[in-house]
């Protein structure tokens, strides 16, 4: 069965409708699940233990006597990280020590300055307390996940991360564990869906409360996290995954099309966008497209994805494709060009961006380095990968000397004085000098 990709071309003169249309993705909330979300996590915070049982229950079907039993000790952990095949556990130690190393030149220091009248300033930065990480288990287990997540929360010296994942039937994902284990999570709950973010953020008898909750989940997990923002910081409320290539026409048409599924066969909603100036390129991917599929594992939800939601864009040169990339504003972005640099200048947009032909974004998401928890949706626009600086914060420090108090004491009182508060006018002016 050939799939048929849509086909845009920038100088079209309803291109920019096309373009809205494709991009177009329904994340409005499902009321269905938004009143059962919003029933478990009154329950949660009403009832602790007892509902965090009971749902466990119910979802996982799992039966226990007390949350404390669905706790992974340390050893279990390191368990884990024994039993699984040893090429797997080298290649997350591989992969945790770049996302440290790469993490590590995030972190961000206290700083203080004085000025002319000897005040002090500055910023103190402080880790959070307690971070929260949710993960998938079942059927999806994401190890990478973990690092990604969790690896950022120690750089930034959190006290104590919390890993929450769900185990149907009791079945339990070593991989997981053992990036828990080399990412130097503190305590493991098997707990998953809305409940495991409502004991998170309210805490209960014995999952400790948060201060912020991070990770993928499905919609219910999503939209509890949307729910207790407020409560609890979140990392993002992410959509479904996309890939923007920009391609010169001069890379090998399989490893494009390849590059397309390796996002596409996340889900039937994921994205795959290929820009290029060259039409014969795009003919030829596509015709690689349809060549590989067959050989794909996942090839239903490729095709899905790739009918629903994949764009093939023709434009007039590498300049007008990134012009067309920063309106998307996309999650992945390659530049399989000859000089990716010289491109980079003009990409204001993007979660990632991966340099050159032997840039696979598969790379990305597990080895590279840099974090691949990344904003989607268009959401590049105003906001980054996450990182070390999300698991800290900042402290403004003033400290005013006695001839700085007097100078911008005046300056207080004016504005003070200015919108009426006259409580702020004088609590600034009894710090001024008398002039006498």
């Amino acid at each position: 069965m050939t799939v048929n990709i849509k086909r845009l071309n920038a100088s079209q003169n309803d291109f920019d409708s096309q373009l809205a249309t494709l991009l177009a993705w329904d994340d409005s909330v499902d009321h269905q699940v938004n009143e059962s979300v919003r029933h478990i996590l009154h329950q949660v915070k009403t009832r602790g233990d007892e509902a965090i049982l009971e749902f466990t229950e119910k979802f996982d079907r799992l039966n226990v006597d007390s949350v404390a039993e669905l706790e992974m000790s340390q050893n279990r952990l390191q368990q884990a990280l024994r039993a699984i095949p040893e090429d797997q556990r080298v290649a997350l130690e591989q992969a945790a020590d770049r996302v440290r190393d790469y993490h590590e030149r995030q972190n961000q220091k206290s700083w203080q300055y004085q000025d002319e009248d000897g005040t002090v300033l500055g910023q103190k930065v402080t880790p959070l307390d307690r971070a929260g990480l949710y993960v998938p288990g079942g059927k999806a287990a994401y190890p990478s996940s973990v690092l990604m997540n969790a690896i950022p929360a120690k750089v930034a010296g959190v006290g104590e991360v919390i890993m929450v994942v769900p185990t149907p039937d009791g079945v339990v994902n070593d991989l997981v564990l053992a990036a828990a284990a080399i990412a130097g999570v503190d305590r493991v709950f098997t707990v998953g869906g809305a409940q495991a973010v409502g004991a998170l953020a309210y805490g209960t008898e014995t999952i400790p409360a948060v201060d912020k909750i991070v990770g993928p989940g499905n919609i219910f997990v999503a939209t509890a996290k949307r729910e207790v923002f407020g409560t609890v910081g979140i990392d993002m409320i992410a959509g479904p995954s996309e890939i923007l290539v920009i391609c010169d026409g001069k890379t090998d048409p399989d490893w494009i099309a390849m590059d397309l599924f390796s996002q596409a066969e996340h889900d039937e909603q994921a994205q795959s966008i290929l820009i290029s100036p060259d039409a014969d390129f795009l003919d030829a991917v596509e015709a690689s497209i349809n060549k590989l599929l067959p050989t794909m594992e996942r090839a239903d939800i490729i095709r899905t994805s790739m009918t629903d939601r994949a764009a093939l864009i023709q434009v007039t040169d590498l300049s007008e494709a990134a012009k067309v990339s920063n309106r998307i504003a996309p999650e992945h972005l390659e530049l399989s060009v000859e000089a990716p640099e010289a491109l980079l200048d003009e990409i204001r947009h993007a979660g990632a961006i991966f340099m050159g032909r032997y840039t696979a974004e598969a790379l990305g998401d597990y080895c590279a380095g840099p974090n691949h928890v990344l904003p989607t949706s268009g959401t590049a626009r105003f906001s980054s990968p996450l990182g070390v600086y999300d698991f800290q914060k900042r402290s403004s420090i003033i400290g005013f000397s006695a001839k700085g108090a007097d100078r911008m004491g005046r300056v207080a009182s004016v504005l003070a004085r200015g919108e009426g508060l006259t409580a702020h006018a004088r609590s600034a002016e009894y710090r001024i000098q008398n002039d006498e």
